[in-house]
């Protein structure tokens, strides 16, 4: 498993998506909570809402959270207001109707959600408005990016922005044109890094998600990425964007020509990404979302500069331990040898890659690292490659004081034990992954 090139992180702020704040790993007592609110693929009537700590494996908060009084809910949208309160816009209507008006409703803790109402967008001759997304410039003001098309030719959609002109949400400025993006695009998604408004947008003709840039939030934007550019292939729509704990971009979209939600990341400002990956638990049931990041208290907590041993959550007879160099799990226990006991205990240190995060170091003074999906001790060689290999961003596990430990430079990735050797996997939104990537913290056995 080949580590992340060096110049990988993309750190800094990240005005109009994550606020000025730093991207790393959340404190100890604190957690990251990412939060969707999808329509269903078997319903467009009504949203679930998930949330997840990794940005992988979603959990449902809570089923039918949101049902409009009348119409329909597609293509919500959600972001967290300076007011505290959770706001999604979304499309009113299915594909086949006309459509021009954009809902809203309001949630103050994002699993109970009310209607505020629908809003007529007003383009003359609208046909349909579709796909709104939230967009906040870096000056606070709140936007809405909708997809528009008239009534001379209603398969023919264009981007506009509306900027609220209140902080009620109740009152929006006229509607304008992205410049430079072109007409028969959906689903626009932008997202501002320093001066640089960055635009994914699916482009309606060739069924690709494209990508442009700006220096202007209305344009006008230069598309320079069309095709398969990114690798992720065609009958893609619906990009959103999130900054992981780590620094990197990760994007998701709609695979709706094969039925799968994809996610893929990027640590070099959008050049490259890596190959998609379905999305666990919700794909195939959730449709078209963008997502929030927080973070938020009551998170894992985990005292550093003490040597802890780690208990399998699962197997609790059995624990972490070093042998040969590689991290296994076999049973340990109060007869068990002083050398077994001692390879069994382990420091906790701070992230060598993010102070936030953890890195664990045997009675040696090697350090817990994955090479190649298995988990190993090796001796730091000062490199940042190695730093990241050996840095883990804990996590809520799945049973009382149990932490999970996901990989700081492959997120998504975790700790866990497979046929008692200690490996880094993908989650796979299981049930059984969660268990096996859970582990308890508890006196060192040495």
């Amino acid at each position: 498993m080949a580590a992340l090139p060096a110049s990988a992180l993309v750190l800094g702020e990240v005005p109009g998506l994550l606020g000025t704040a730093v991207a790393a790993a959340p404190p100890s007592g604190s957690a990251t909570r990412y939060t969707i609110v999808p329509f269903l693929n078997s319903n467009d009537g009504t949203v679930n809402v998930y949330q997840s700590d990794d940005a992988t494996d979603f959990r449902l908060a809570k089923a039918s959270a949101y049902t409009p009084p009348s119409n329909r809910v597609r293509d919500a949208s959600i972001f967290r207001h300076s007011n505290g309160y959770y706001y999604v816009t979304y499309t009113t209507h299915t594909w086949q109707d006309t459509s021009t008006t954009i809902g809203f409703a309001r949630s103050s803790d994002r699993v109970n959600w009310t209607f505020l109402y629908d809003y007529t967008v007003p383009i003359a001759g609208l046909s349909r408005a579709w796909a709104p997304e939230w967009f906040v410039d870096s000056d606070g003001s709140v936007n809405v990016i909708v997809s528009c098309s008239t009534t001379n030719d209603e398969w023919i959609f264009t981007p506009y922005l509306l900027k609220a002109t209140n902080s009620a949400l109740t009152a929006w400025s006229s509607p304008v044109a992205l410049a430079g993006i072109g007409a028969n695009h959906i689903d626009t998604f932008l997202v501002r890094i320093g001066s640089t408004y960055h635009a994914f947008t699916k482009n309606e003709t060739t069924k690709y998600i494209e990508y442009g840039t700006a220096s202007s939030l209305t344009g006008p934007y230069t598309i320079s990425r069309t095709g398969n550019w990114a690798g992720w292939g065609g009958t893609r729509e619906g990009p959103a964007l999130v900054q992981l704990d780590n620094g990197g971009w990760r994007v998701f979209f709609d695979g709706y020509g094969d039925g799968t939600y994809y996610y893929s990341d990027s640590y070099d400002t959008f050049a490259t990404w890596t190959a998609p990956a379905a999305l666990p638990a919700v794909s195939g049931t959730a449709r078209h979302f963008t997502v929030i990041k927080e973070t938020v208290s009551g998170g894992p907590t985990l005292a550093k500069g003490i040597t802890r041993s780690f208990q399998s959550a699962n197997y609790p007879t059995r624990y972490w331990q070093t042998q040969s160099s590689l991290l296994n799990l076999p049973a340990v226990s109060g007869s068990s040898t002083t050398a077994e006991k001692q390879a069994a205990t382990f420091s906790v240190v701070a992230g060598l890659a993010d102070a936030n995060g953890y890195s664990f170091r045997d009675t040696s003074g090697n350090y817990l690292r994955h090479y190649d999906f298995r988990a190993r001790f090796d001796a730091g060689d000062g490199t940042t490659t190695f730093a990241r290999d050996a840095t883990f961003i804990a996590r809520t596990g799945t049973s009382s004081g149990s932490l999970r430990f996901e990989s700081y430079n492959y997120p998504g990735y975790h700790l866990r034990h497979y046929n008692y050797q200690l490996r880094v996997d993908r989650s796979d939104g299981t049930d059984v992954f969660r268990r096996d990537s859970s582990f308890v913290p508890v006196t060192a056995w040495a």
